[in-house]
């Protein structure tokens, strides 16, 4: 054998050995990008991903593409959702272990009043984040203003277009910091509170055994707990978390 056919083979081998030890990839969609609710969530399955030697990336894009994505196995999964959207997309499945709370909040220009329930918005324009399925869900029939982001959603409230915005608490109290909307109130109590969870698509339901154990550990161990106070901390939202 020539030298330099001994050379390419053993280039070959050593590309090849390269990519078998390379880590598999698993990529989930979700719907925000740069809020403390996505970075929490992030973090938390970096790691989790991590200890079972697969290597997550996340993809950003419209509320409901995310959820077709993945349920339809264009992605691999969702990042977080809430609890029973497996009952509308069947081929997603839950890994049990919550990640975080999330409270659903009115947000508004106005004097600070009590929201008893979701009814008690009927009088108002109310704007919002297109596929958020609870607020969807709950706002059947009345003066809805869906549209793509949050910062449209503010930017909206802010020009009287919108009488209140629905949101998660942090998310949007981070939001209307990086828009500095001084202005903006955060309504009480919340319309709902509930915890999130990670979900697979169906072609990877063997993964979810493997998270669960690994997410539990994390949960007796303090990390969860550790990375949600950190992404507060970021954020500046461990005090005066009602206030933008």
């Amino acid at each position: 054998m020539g030298k330099w056919m001994h050379m390419l083979i053993c280039g070959v081998i050593c590309l090849t050995s390269c990519m078998c030890q390379a880590n598999p990839e698993m990529t989930v969609s979700t719907l925000f990008e740069g809020d403390p609710a996505t970075l929490v969530a992030t973090r938390i399955l970096t790691q989790a991903y991590e200890r079972l030697g697969i290597t997550l990336k996340v993809a950003v894009m419209p509320g409901e593409r995310s959820l077709v994505s993945a349920n339809t196995g264009i992605t691999d999964g969702e990042l977080y959702r809430k609890e029973d959207i497996a009952s509308q997309y069947t081929n997603l499945h839950i890994v049990p272990i919550p990640l975080m709370r999330y409270d659903i909040v009115a947000f508004c220009r106005c004097k600070p009043f009590s929201i008893k329930d979701w009814d008690s918005l009927k009088s108002y324009r109310i704007g919002f984040v297109k596929g958020l399925k609870i607020i969807e869900q709950n706002t059947v029939g009345m003066n809805i203003e869906p549209v793509g982001t949050l910062k449209q959603a503010f930017g909206k409230l802010e020009l009287g277009r919108s009488d209140i915005v629905l949101a998660n608490r942090i998310t949007g109290i981070a939001a209307l910091r990086d828009q500095q909307l001084n202005d903006v109130v955060v309504l009480s109590p919340p319309l709902a509170s509930f915890p999130v969870y990670h979900f697979v698509s169906k072609n990877h339901e063997d993964l979810v055994p493997k998270l669960t154990e690994v997410l539990r550990q994390m949960e007796k161990n303090g990390t969860l707990e550790k990375i949600q106070r950190e992404v507060s901390g970021e954020f500046s939202l461990l005090q005066g978390r009602d206030k933008p």
